[in-house]
């Protein structure tokens, strides 16, 4: 199945403790249907001080199911992602506007 979310993408959180907030993907797992989106979802981790790191209660970004993200369009409005040949070329376009994502 192709990617309607990836790297990169401005998207805003659907469901769960951090609805309604925004932010950008940094990565994502397509095998397991999850992404990790810049200051959502933050866990604290408690790492060991070693001679490299100072160590303590580190924040960290945990993945979020892809099917709680929304991508944001040009207007700023959360979108569906839709497919469509352009030419010779497969690109993705947001449902509300029509506009092409990636060109």
């Amino acid at each position: 199945m192709a990617a309607k979310l990836k790297t990169g993408d401005k998207v805003v959180v659907l469901a769960g403790k951090d609805k309604g907030k925004e932010g950008t993907i940094t990565s994502v797992d397509p095998s397991v249907g999850k992404a990790v989106v810049e200051g959502i979802n933050m866990a604290i981790r408690h790492t060991r001080q070693s001679q490299n790191d100072q160590g303590g209660r580190l924040p960290k970004a945990m993945p979020i199911q892809l099917s709680n993200l929304a991508l944001l369009d040009a207007n700023g409005k959360p979108t569906r992602v839709g497919f469509r040949m352009e030419g010779d070329k497969k690109v993705r376009f947001a449902k509300t506007t029509g506009d092409v994502i990636d060109a």
